[in-house]
C-alpha cells in the first residue's frame, strides 16, 4: 500500500506534537509519508517554557521538543527555515518560498498565531515590525533580544497584563530588572480571573518588584526613554516587551478559499471547509476550545493522528476543559471553568475567601453539586482537590468550606493528602492527559525516576507545572514497590 502523503504546515508545538503522535502509531511510515514545513530555522521548542528562559532558570536547549537527527530517525521530511506561500487545492500541492512544491493527500494547517502589536505611535516601523527597543514575547529569538537589552537593573515596560505578560514580567523582575506592567483593563488576567483575584495577584506580584499601571494604555513609544500613557504620564523603559495578545495565522487559509472566522473553522474531525485540509492549534477555531494554550492543541494532535493513520477512524475532538496555571516563580495560581460567576447567580453556589496581605484568594463555583469554576491563588492543596473534582465530574462533598480550604475530604474524594490518596484515574499532567495510573504502569515497566517517567508518558514535558506531582508519585512508588 502506498503511504498517504500528509503535509503539515507549521513546526511549532502543535505541528511537532502531531508528528510525534503520527509516528507513535506509524513508526516506519508505512501508512503516512510525513512532510513538515517550518518557518523558523531550528527544531521545534516548547513556547510555554519561554518565561523560564527569560528568567534564567532554564537554558534554551532544554526547551527543545526534538533533537538533531530526529527527522531522519523518524522518517520525516523536515523542512525548516522555509515558508509556505500558497495552497493549490485543486492540484493538491503547496508552494514554498524556496521555489519548491510539495504534493499532499492530506494537508494540516498548524500555522499557530502571531503577536498583536497595538496601534501605539512609534511602536512599529513602517513595515509593521517592532521598532528598535520593542520586542514581542513569542519565540526563542525574542528571548535572545530581551536578554540582550534587559541587563540587570534596567527598567522594562511590559505591555499586557495577561497570562504571558505576567510570566514575562516575573521572569524579568527575577533577573533584577525594574518592571512596570501597563494594562488597559481594571485588573490583570481578566479573561481568567475576577476583579478580587486580579487585585490580590497584582499585590502579590508587587512584592516581587513589579509595578502596575492599570486602566492605562500606551499612547506613544519614546525610543530610549519608554512610554507615554494616555493619561499623560510616562513609564521609563530601556525595553518595551509587548504581550498584548495574538491573532491566528489564517492568511494562507483565507487565500486558499477556506472558511475563516477568528481562526480557520474546523469540525470535530478537525476538518476545514475542504475535507482534505485540517487545522489544529492556535490557527484553528473549534467551539469547544480556547486558543493560546497547549492542552487543546495536543489533544487535537492525538485525535488527528488517529484519523490520518487510520488507527481510530471514529476519533473526534469534543473540546477541552481548560485549567490555567500561571508559571511565575513564587506564585501558585490555578483558574478553571466559569471563574467569573458571582454570588448573585441564583443557580450557582459561590464561595470565596480573600487574604490580600497573605497573597491568597480562593473561589469555588458549584452547579448541580459539581465544580464548574474556581480560582485558587496561594492555595495549592485546594487547587489539587478542586482540579480533580472538576476533571472527574464527581459530586462535591457536603462540607464546601473544607473543599475550598483544601482540607482532607472523605475517602474517595481527597487528592490533597499525597500520592497514595490519588485515584488511578486522576489526571496528573493535563497537557499530555497522563493519569496517576499511567505513571504507575510506566514505573513498574522500568521508568523509575522522573526523567524515565517523562520519556515513557510525556508527563512534565508540557507546561511543566506537574513536575512536583510527578516527583512525589515517583518517590512514593520507590518506597512502596
Amino acid at each position: 500500500m502506498t503511504p498517504r502523503k500528509v503535509v503539515v504546515l507549521g513546526y511549532g508545538m502543535a505541528g511537532a506534537r502531531l508528528a510525534d503522535e503520527i509516528r507513535r502509531r506509524d513508526p516506519e511510515g508505512a501508512a503516512v509519508a510525513l512532510t513538515i514545513v517550518g518557518e523558523e530555522p531550528h527544531h521545534a521548542y516548547n513556547r510555554v517554557l519561554l518565561s523560564a528562559v527569560v528568567a534564567g532558570t532554564m537554558h534554551a536547549d532544554l526547551v527543545r521538543l526534538h533533537e538533531s537527527g530526529w527527522a531522519a530517525e523518524h522518517h520525516v521530511d523536515l523542512r525548516t527555515g522555509v515558508r509556505a506561500t500558497g495552497i493549490d487545492r485543486e492540484r493538491r500541492h503547496v508552494t514554498l518560498d524556496d521555489g519548491s512544491i510539495v504534493d499532499y493527500d492530506a494537508l494540516v494547517l498548524a500555522t499557530g498565531s502571531k503577536p498583536w502589536l497595538p496601534p501605539v505611535e512609534g511602536l512599529t516601523r513602517e513595515d509593521g515590525t517592532p521598532a528598535p527597543g520593542v520586542v514581542t514575547f513569542r519565540t526563542l529569538e525574542d528571548c535572545d533580544r530581551i536578554l540582550d537589552v534587559a541587563k540587570a537593573g534596567a527598567p522594562v515596560a511590559v505591555l499586557g497584563g495577561g497570562l504571558l505578560g505576567l510570566e514575562a514580567a516575573r521572569g524579568l523582575a527575577g533577573r533584577g530588572n525594574l518592571v512596570t506592567v501597563v494594562h488597559p483593563a481594571g485588573h490583570v488576567m481578566e479573561r481568567q480571573l475576577d476583579a478580587g483575584a486580579g487585585h490580590v495577584l497584582a499585590r502579590l506580584l508587587g512584592t516581587h518588584g513589579i509595578d502596575f499601571r492599570l486602566n492605562a494604555s500606551a499612547a506613544r513609544y519614546l525610543p530610549g526613554s519608554g512610554l507615554k500613557l494616555d493619561d499623560g504620564s510616562k513609564v521609563a523603559a530601556d525595553l518595551v516587551v509587548v504581550s498584548a495578545g495574538v491573532r491566528a495565522e489564517t492568511e494562507l487559509a483565507r487565500d486558499a478559499g477556506l472558511a475563516v472566522d477568528r481562526g480557520v473553522v474546523v469540525d470535530d474531525s478537525l476538518r476545514t471547509s475542504d475535507g482534505r485540509v485540517y487545522a489544529i492549534g492556535d490557527c484553528a477555531q473549534h467551539p469547544g476550545t480556547v486558543s493560546g494554550l497547549v492542552e487543546p492543541a495536543w489533544q487535537q494532535a492525538a485525535v488527528l493522528a488517529d484519523l490520518l493513520t487510520g488507527t481510530h477512524v471514529a476519533a473526534r475532538y469534543r473540546g477541552t476543559q481548560v485549567v490555567t496555571k500561571l508559571k511565575a516563580r513564587g506564585v501558585d495560581l490555578t483558574a478553571l471553568g466559569e471563574a467569573h460567576t458571582d454570588v448573585h447567580d441564583a443557580h450557582a453556589e459561590v464561595l470565596s475567601l480573600a487574604d490580600p496581605t497573605g497573597g491568597r484568594y480562593t473561589k469555588l463555583v458549584i452547579r448541580e453539586d459539581r465544580v464548574t469554576g474556581a480560582i485558587l491563588l496561594g492555595a495549592p492543596d485546594a487547587a489539587a482537590t478542586i482540579t480533580q473534582l472538576y476533571d472527574r465530574g464527581v459530586p462535591v462533598p457536603a462540607d464546601r468550606l473544607a473543599v475550598l480550604l483544601g482540607r482532607t475530604l472523605p475517602s474517595g474524594t481527597s487528592v490533597a493528602g499525597g500520592p497514595a490518596d490519588l485515584p488511578a484515574s486522576a489526571v496528573v499532567c493535563r497537557c499530555n492527559s497522563v493519569t496517576k495510573g499511567r505513571l504507575v504502569e510506566a514505573f513498574r515497566a522500568g521508568a523509575t525516576d522522573v526523567a524515565g517517567l517523562a520519556s515513557a508518558t510525556r508527563a512534565t514535558t508540557g507546561c511543566g507545572s506537574c513536575r512536583d506531582a510527578v516527583c512525589g508519585i515517583s518517590e512514593w512508588l520507590a518506597t512502596t514497590s
